[in-house]
């Protein structure tokens, strides 16, 4: 089966979870992704559990690992810098989220590394990006959620509640998601130019960016946005309700669908009532309708609204937990958890490979790897290393 992206070497120096999604996003789509860790320790997410697998490997270093080959390399060493600019010399792109100014400091910078390779695409993903007076800080998902605006937005709508962070680390990943559009646009023009070049990507702008219309519609009116716990600022009715026997979520995003839920909850009259004829007017009447409604839901449980809902194409769907989410019809259908077996013999069931492509598809070609897994083969086949050669490196711990 032919890989879309086969033909590129990724040298992947990030940890935790932005830059690891972004080069697993990669490595599903078939670049060869080298992951170079710190002897003795690797990634920090591998003691980030429980749950932890037979032999050790944590669920947070499973989730954004597969598909890549696991090399220790001591970068505070000067062989071990050696290395990693010889493999550097022969990757497409590099991926790394270490504070402004440690790359730098240890000669990997862009500028030392684009004179080996001047084809090489260099991606650094910081909290706050590569300027700015907040540059040197560290950046953490769930901080850039409070201070980009995301938390203000979250949560219940009484003005006295607690705001909250969304439940996974979303900034994070929409930043390795961002990482990864830098790295196939540069790809692209080096085809184009033969010329690499550096990308900055700042868990804060992506924070920022994803705001969307929430951002765009401070900038337009003034009015700083409110928290509306399940609902929706603009469009009504867009949330949750309480249903016989659980929860219904209900996204009505035009005057059809709003009649045609008037009619699928026999108060066909509620579509001509002039309060909330239009979305404008139900917005501005929200409490009033969604009063209404609250009371009619209540009345039977959550199949009977959906099967009846659907039938008349209003969009709704019912509040799943994530054990009913990962085992519904539908992510079985799409592929969305398969299961890998791992060199230690672990079976590890994993989310799958989220792009569809018809030729080129993207799958779990290897299963997350051990620390330093492959240290030796890919030694061994990129710098042409003997065993006595790896064997005086690892007993001077470089790797």
């Amino acid at each position: 089966m032919d890989k879309a992206l086969a033909d590129l070497t990724v040298l992947d120096l990030s940890r935790v979870l932005a830059g690891p999604y972004g080069t697993m996003v990669l490595g599903d789509l078939g670049a060869q992704v080298i992951k170079v860790e710190q002897p003795g320790r690797g990634d920090d997410t591998r003691q980030w559990g429980p749950p932890f697998t037979a032999h050790g490997q944590s669920a947070y270093f499973l989730s954004v690992n597969r598909n890549k080959r696991s090399i220790t390399l001591n970068l505070k060493s000067e062989e071990g810098r050696a290395i990693l600019r010889c493999l550097a010399a022969q990757a497409d792109v590099l991926i790394e989220n270490f504070k402004v100014g440690v790359m730098e400091s240890l000669g990997l910078g862009y500028a030392a590394l684009r004179d080996l390779n001047p084809g090489l695409i260099y991606c650094s993903i910081t909290g706050y990006g590569q300027t700015g007076p907040y540059k040197d800080r560290p950046g953490y998902d769930t901080v850039i959620q409070a201070q980009g605006g995301l938390m203000s937005i979250t949560g219940p709508a009484e003005e006295s509640g607690e705001p909250f962070k969304v439940g996974v680390a979303i900034v994070d990943v929409s930043a390795g998601l961002f990482a990864v559009i830098g790295i196939l646009a540069a790809l692209h023009y080096r085809q184009r130019t033969g010329q690499g070049q550096q990308i900055d990507i700042a868990l804060y702008d992506a924070q920022l960016g994803w705001l969307a219309n929430v951002a765009s519609a401070y900038l337009l009116s003034g009015q700083p946005p409110q928290r509306y716990g399940n609902a929706h600022a603009t469009i009504v009715p867009y949330q949750t309700f309480a249903t016989a026997d659980g929860h219904l979520m209900l996204a009505v995003g035009n005057d059809g669908q709003f009649r045609a839920l008037c009619g699928a909850l026999a108060v066909g009259y509620l579509a001509d009532d002039p309060r909330f004829a239009t979305n404008p007017n139900r917005v501005a009447n929200r409490d009033a309708l969604v009063s209404l409604l609250a009371r009619l839901f209540c009345q039977q449980p959550t199949h009977f609204w959906i099967e009846r809902l659907l039938d008349v194409d209003v969009p709704c769907g019912p509040v799943d937990d994530v054990p009913t989410a990962l085992s519904s019809p539908q992510t079985q259908a799409r592929q969305m958890v398969q299961q890998v077996i791992d060199s230690a013999g672990d079976a590890i069931s994993l989310v799958g490979p989220v792009i569809k492509l018809s030729d080129t598809p993207a799958a779990i070609y290897s299963a997350p790897p051990h620390l330093g897994e492959q240290t030796e083969e890919i030694l061994r086949e990129k710098l042409g290393l003997g065993a006595e050669e790896i064997t005086e490196l690892r007993r001077k711990r470089v790797i």
